[in-house]
């Protein structure tokens, strides 16, 4: 059985290349997430609407959710609003990035 968990750990090796050394989850760029047996949706924005990369780093996601043992169809949705901002990233991420 597909969990949260599974979806989370799974998504901390998806970086945007433009910032290396923080993931999506301590980035703050994951929205939503939904398990719904062998279906994975997930929600999720950038830092901003003209990042050159979003292609790379939804597709990144989309194919390493596809490999969780027991996932069928993964999702991986580009939102706008909210608008993200800085202080969504985590204390880690914000470690990583020299902010505390």
């Amino acid at each position: 059985m597909v969990t949260k968990e599974n979806v989370f750990d799974v998504l901390k090796d998806v970086y945007d290349p433009e910032i290396p050394r923080v993931n999506v989850i301590d980035l703050g760029l994951i929205y939503d997430v939904a398990v719904s047996d062998d279906e994975v949706d997930v929600k999720m924005t950038l830092t901003f609407r003209g990042c050159p990369m979003a292609q790379y780093i939804v597709q990144d996601a989309q194919e390493r959710l596809s490999q969780i043992p027991g996932v069928k169809s993964a999702k991986v949705q580009l939102v706008w609003e909210p608008a993200w901002t800085p202080e969504r990233i985590s204390a880690d991420g914000r470690k990583l990035l020299g902010f505390g």
